[in-house]
């Protein structure tokens, strides 16, 4: 028999409406409620054209403070050798509807502390027939999102869980504007734009043989309804979901889960054993925009944490070599031990915890130095000095040998490894992240994953884990115009819902649009030098890189903003913004409030309410747009102002802006 879950039962928001089901019965809806009543997740089953036995498709459907939200869309699996999909003729047999609390810590994040409500239903359907196949689906819906999941069971008509297949709808009630990360294929770095497009401009419009392949999370707008995100938690087990809008024809405006197929094109997308569970699907909801970055959700759904002793995990700043081509104190670029320690050196000098050693200090073998840098030299002078070294590693070399290279990096006395050009998210690939997590937590190694896909929340399960890439970064401007203000200010609504993300920001020469030129050495960056502060508090990064080379910030007045500024948070909120225009955020860290402010390639000027401060005065320490900043990108204004929380500021943001503050209370 299928296993039931257990909840604690509370005040129900479940509205549960069954008839007595049969094998030729048909199923009557169910539904669960948000703890706010203002969202409704419904399942039922449609039957099919000429059905004959009371079985049909079985869809759930969402709306939002009465209004639909997503209609009637499909839940079904595509089984290797099975010939027709599971859900597409079931009835319901069965539900179990509870109450639930999300109440946990996070050692690095946008907060340091959940505490969620949330009603959940397990909802249980069957084939009719003897042999019938059988499922679940396990539900939850917050007050800011709805998640489900499919549960396989043990059973006779199956004998393992082979998914070739996810065929997941998600059917928004209008034709809604779409942030869509397009990628070439199931092998990327997911370091793409997001570009604003309704939906139905992704479907294949009347006949081209392939669709256009989304990246997850989707952000969507439904004006006069909602904003909503589409993404996935918890891959344990699984395969990525890419998003694409198979329609076919004018007008469809929907999309459809895509599982990462294997990276050789044999076997099924997911192989396992039974009882097999999927990943989370989520469907982030709010008002604004900025309700979906707030929300916890995606960390909810991952498994607590499993590294008993974390007392070696530290978020924080790091110093980097690569982003200028490794320049030394004289100015000229050479990949050595001595040029290290001079980086090594400014983050001593600046309060950084870290040094970020980039590539070419190995080969293939990662446990052989290549004799240009001595990392345990580097390591041991850091030491000294209070800095620790993390060190770049290329991802194919990592899974042959981190076995042995692990032990020696702990040995060596290495703090982390930055594990790149992964370039997969299939099961073995997304099974790689689990694998390196689990046993560099073994040998005290925090982790930061390049050439990634997004993150799902893995940071809550081993917290070693502190960041990821997974986003068209700064380091685009040394090839390209491909990053700019306007990226920046779409991110934080599309990537970071997601979770953590390594941007690298930190470029000093700062340059407008007009007189931007790509370069590897010496890369400029377009925008204003306030925009690159405020980047540190608008974009959620727990091990975060300070980019430019050490002279670069040598008597510059605005950079104290970065060795204050802290990477690991107690509390985010989003105060304004609207993708691709502008983003105003506050964190706070202990009793210390932060704020950042970005826009696009327009000034404005923004009005600021102060109600998110505690009691108390302040101390605002202000950084600011100079105001010939649109001309002059470098100019920054600094000043201090004393406020209070029933205050509003007026942020003066020039084109490609910013504005960075550091709130000190001055009172107990």
């Amino acid at each position: 028999m299928f296993r039931i879950k257990v909840y604690a039962f509370g005040v129900l928001s479940a509205l549960v409406m069954l008839n007595p089901v049969g094998s030729r019965a048909q199923s009557a809806p169910v539904e669960v409620s948000s703890p706010d009543k203002q969202i409704v997740l419904r399942f039922t089953v449609v039957p099919g054209k000429g059905q004959t036995t009371g079985d049909g498709q079985l869809v759930y459907s969402v709306t939002y403070h009465g209004k639909a939200l997503l209609e009637d869309s499909a839940l079904r699996l595509e089984l290797a050798g099975e010939s027709s999909p599971l859900g597409a003729a079931v009835h319901i047999t069965g539900n179990s509807p509870g109450h639930g609390v999300d109440d946990y810590t996070l050692f690095t994040g946008k907060t340091s502390a959940v505490h969620e409500d949330y009603s959940n239903l397990t909802l249980q359907a069957e084939e009719s027939g003897s042999a019938g196949r059988k499922f679940a689906i396990e539900a939850r819906v917050y007050n800011d999102a709805v998640v489900f999941r499919y549960e396989v069971p043990k059973q006779g008509a199956l004998e393992r869980y082979q998914l070739t297949q996810e065929d997941t709808e998600f059917r928004p009630s209008s034709d809604a504007t779409g942030w869509a990360l397009r990628l070439p294929n199931y092998q990327s770095g997911y370091e793409s734009e997001y570009v604003p497009t309704v939906l139905s401009a992704l479907s294949n419009q009347g006949g081209v043989s392939s669709y256009i392949l989304n990246g997850a999370p989707m952000l969507l707008h439904l004006p006069g309804v909602a904003w909503a995100a589409v993404g996935e938690a918890d891959l344990e087990g699984n395969s990525a979901m890419y998003l694409e809008n198979p329609s076919g024809n004018w007008g469809g405006h929907y999309l459809v889960s895509k599982i990462s197929p294997p990276v050789d094109g044999q076997g099924p997308a997911v192989d396992a054993s039974l009882p097999h569970e999927s990943a989370w699907r989520v469907v982030l909801i709010g008002d604004k925009p900025g309700d979906l970055i707030e929300s916890n959700v995606i960390t909810d759904l991952n498994p607590p944490n499993r590294v008993t002793d974390t007392s070696w995990i530290h978020p924080g700043k790091a110093s980097w070599d690569w982003w200028n081509g490794d320049l030394g104190p004289d100015g000229k670029s050479a990949y050595t031990t001595e040029t290290m320690k001079y980086y090594v050196d400014f983050a001593a000098a600046s309060g950084f915890p870290y040094m970020m050693l980039d590539a070419g200090w190995s080969g293939r073998d990662i446990t052989q130095l290549r004799g240009n840098v001595d990392v345990p030299e580097l390591v041991q002078y850091a030491a000294k000095k209070n800095v620790k070294v993390w060190i770049w590693l290329y991802s194919k070399s990592v899974a042959a040998q981190m076995q042995t290279a692990f032990p020696l990096y702990e040995k060596w006395g290495v703090a982390g490894v930055k594990i790149d050009f992964i370039l997969r998210n299939d099961q073995k690939g997304i099974q790689f992240y689990y694998d390196v997590a689990k046993l560099a937590a073994e040998h005290h190694l925090m982790v930061d994953f390049h050439g990634a896909t997004q993150p799902w929340g893995i940071e809550r399960t081993y917290p070693n884990v502190l960041n990821y890439e997974a986003v068209l970064g700064l380091e685009n401007n040394k090839a390209g115009r491909r990053d700019s203000p306007v990226d920046r200010t779409v991110f934080p609504f599309t990537r970071m819902l997601s979770g953590p993300m390594d941007y690298t920001p930190g470029g000093f020469d700062n340059v407008t649009e007009d007189t931007f030129v790509a370069r590897d050495k010496n890369p400029m960056v377009m925008g204003t030098r306030t925009q690159q502060l405020a980047l540190y508090v608008v974009f959620q990064a727990p091990f975060e890189m300070v980019s430019d080379v050490p002279s670069a910030y040598a008597n510059e007045p605005s950079f104290q903003f970065l060795r204050e500024v802290p990477t690991a948070w107690d509390a985010t909120r989003v105060l304004a913004g609207d993708p691709g225009e502008y983003i105003t955020i506050a964190r706070r860290h202990g009793r210390d409030w932060y704020l950042g402010s970005i826009t696009n390639w327009t000034a404005r000027d923004l009005q600021v309410p102060l109600s998110f401060l505690g009691k108390g005065t302040y101390t605002a320490e202000i950084y600011e747009d100079a105001a010939d900043a649109s001309v002059n990108p470098k100019h920054v204004s600094i000043f201090r102002k004393t406020v209070h929380s029933s205050d509003v500021l007026k942020l003066p943001l020039a084109k490609g802006g910013g504005c960075a503050i550091h709130f000190v209370p001055t009172g107990s």
